[in-house]
């Protein structure tokens, strides 16, 4: 993917504002990839439980709207936005 320009840092720091201020556990991994394996794992409903899950079309509408939805700067939207996008594309 190319993901350039972009500060994982403040971009992981707004993501988990959206979620309440999830926390994530980062395990010795970067911003980049603490923030990629939220988003994946938020697209594919795994923190749900698997009755209930939804699909990933469906999470990934309330996922872009939770963001346009939210307080967040435009261009940390679009980051974000720009981040569920390139993910959904690997996970199809």
């Amino acid at each position: 993917m190319a993901r350039i320009n972009m500060n994982y840092d403040h971009l992981l720091e707004e993501y988990r504002s959206i979620w309440n201020n999830r926390i994530l556990a980062a395990d010795n991994k970067t911003s980049e990839e603490t923030l990629t394996e939220a988003i994946k794992r938020e697209l594919l409903d795994e923190n749900s439980h698997p009755r209930i899950r939804k699909n990933k079309f469906e999470k990934y509408y309330s996922a872009v709207k939770r963001v346009i939805d939210s307080p967040i700067a435009i261009d940390t939207k679009v980051q974000l936005i720009k981040m569920h996008i390139e993910i959904m594309e690997e996970i199809s």
